[in-house]
């Protein structure tokens, strides 16, 4: 029994060795700096945000949960492109009405 304890005492070490070595060879990989403040790795695009957009999201999770400021930056996002939509969608039933009222008294 004491021999296989001794066989795992001198395995571990062997192991924090060679991990201790590659660590200072290889050392702890390309660093990235920190992204600048008030800006986020959340990314939609400037214009027309589809489906596929909103499913791709992804927010960075904090203590609480996500990241507030960026959830709230992608549901504002969301809320304008919905307006501008909403508003190229009443402009056009509008000219569609104007039409229908021309060729309404047009025919007759």
């Amino acid at each position: 029994m004491a021999l296989v304890l001794l066989y795992l005492v001198v395995l571990v070490l062997v192991a924090v060795v060679l991990f201790g070595a590659a660590s200072l060879l290889f050392g702890r990989g390309e660093q990235l700096p920190p992204l600048p403040r008030a800006t986020t790795a959340t990314v939609l695009p400037a214009f027309g945000v589809t489906g596929a957009d909103v499913d791709a999201v992804k927010f960075t999770q904090v203590l609480r949960g996500y990241k507030t400021s960026e959830v709230d930056w992608v549901l504002a996002r969301l809320a304008r492109e919905l307006d501008v939509l909403r508003g190229q969608l009443a402009a056009i039933q509008t000219e569609s009405a104007a039409e229908d009222v021309e060729d309404h008294q047009d025919a007759t």
